[in-house]
């Protein structure tokens, strides 16, 4: 029922998500390209699960493949977008080095570390804020979770997303 109800949320977060980017003038179309789509239906489908060895680059490379994305088979998961110049769209991937952020809220405060780490952006809720699907991060572990970013809470590192290309 619990990850019933999660699926539902995210369902009805990205139908919010879709009609806030087919308004959005940084967005430049009003449709969300068909690969990233894809991807994002995908993902979705994996929630909870362990894909390949459960290794964050695991959900990515899937991902990728089973839209059709044309890739290195590496790192490279397509053109790079700059998140300060142009907009981030769900389906796009996010490839992390060394990334600290903290999370602060009243007197609250929490660290995140990522060394190497790939992620999916499945939604964005402005410029710089995001929720990302990935594996091989706590508290989900080996399998597919979800969790928010916004970029004003990252301290250190280098953070690069890709547009999937057909």
């Amino acid at each position: 029922m619990i990850l019933q109800n999660r699926v539902l949320s995210i369902f009805v977060m990205l139908l919010a998500n879709a009609a806030t980017y087919a308004q959005d003038p940084l967005a430049g179309s009003s449709e969300l390209p068909a690969i990233n789509q894809r991807i994002i239906d995908h993902v979705l489908a994996q929630e909870g699960k362990k894909v390949g060895r459960g290794e964050c680059w695991d959900l990515a490379a899937d991902a990728l493949n089973t839209a059709g994305a044309k890739w290195d088979g590496m790192y490279k998961y397509g053109e790079v977008v700059d998140w300060k110049k142009n907009e981030v769209l769900p389906g796009d991937i996010v490839q992390m080095a060394d990334v600290q952020v903290e999370h602060k809220e009243g007197n609250m405060s929490r660290r995140e570390f990522y060394g190497k780490h790939t992620a999916v952006v499945i939604a964005v809720r402005g410029r710089g804020d995001f929720s990302l699907a990935h594996q091989n991060v706590d508290p989900v572990g080996k399998k597919v979770g979800f969790s928010e970013l916004n970029m004003n809470d990252v301290r250190s590192g280098k953070l690069v997303f890709y547009r999937p290309q057909e």
